[in-house]
């Protein structure tokens, strides 16, 4: 039978049966390691690709890596994605910057892996890109974005965005199988 104090019926609780992986006290920390090491991989990742794209396609033609479906074409984006509200700069900056402590608080509960990964990779996207507009010209807070994969039918993009929509693609799915920032259900 339970006991008093809402003790599982399940021996998980006792030290000598509980798995590992079980444990809070384990589990966070794990987890945020996971969202820091995925946060500064996209990060380290986007600024590299960003200064080598920037020293190589500088006054250049596109250049085509798979004919039809992939080239190198520099742009700089004021704007958010897609070119949107370009006049907006100083504001996409400070929304940035909002987004990124919204996520440093919001990671202090991950315990779930997939959680872990699509914070890391919205923050690293997103510092990524407000690096850009923080040290790229024309100013602080009015820099614009580096941009340079192009798809067909597609606008310029770079890793940073591909970092933000994946992590959304993996938000929506956690959201769907109702698993919550805690790994609960």
């Amino acid at each position: 039978m339970q006991a008093a104090r809402g003790a599982s019926l399940s021996n998980s609780g006792d030290p000598q049966t509980a798995h590992p992986s079980d444990d809070p006290e384990t589990v966070a920390p794990a987890r945020i390691r996971l969202f820091i090491a995925v946060v500064a991989s996209v990060y380290v990742i986007d600024v590299l690709t960003k200064v080598a794209a920037v020293a190589t396609l500088t006054d250049r033609a596109p250049v085509t890596i798979v004919p039809g479906v992939l080239h190198l074409d520099l742009t700089r984006n004021p704007g958010a994605a897609f070119s949107v509200a370009t006049g907006m700069t100083v504001l996409l900056s400070l929304v940035a910057a909002g987004v990124a402590f919204v996520i440093v608080r919001m990671a202090r509960r991950l315990r779930d892996r997939a959680w872990a990964v699509a914070l890391g990779l919205l923050l690293g996207g997103a510092l990524g890109n407000l690096t850009d507009r923080l040290l790229r010209e024309p100013g602080p807070l009015r820099g614009h974005v580096v941009d340079f994969l192009q798809l067909p039918h597609w606008p310029v993009f770079n890793v940073a965005d591909s970092c933000i929509v994946a992590a959304a693609v993996l938000i929506v799915v956690q959201s769907v199988r109702g698993i919550g920032i805690d790994g609960r259900a």
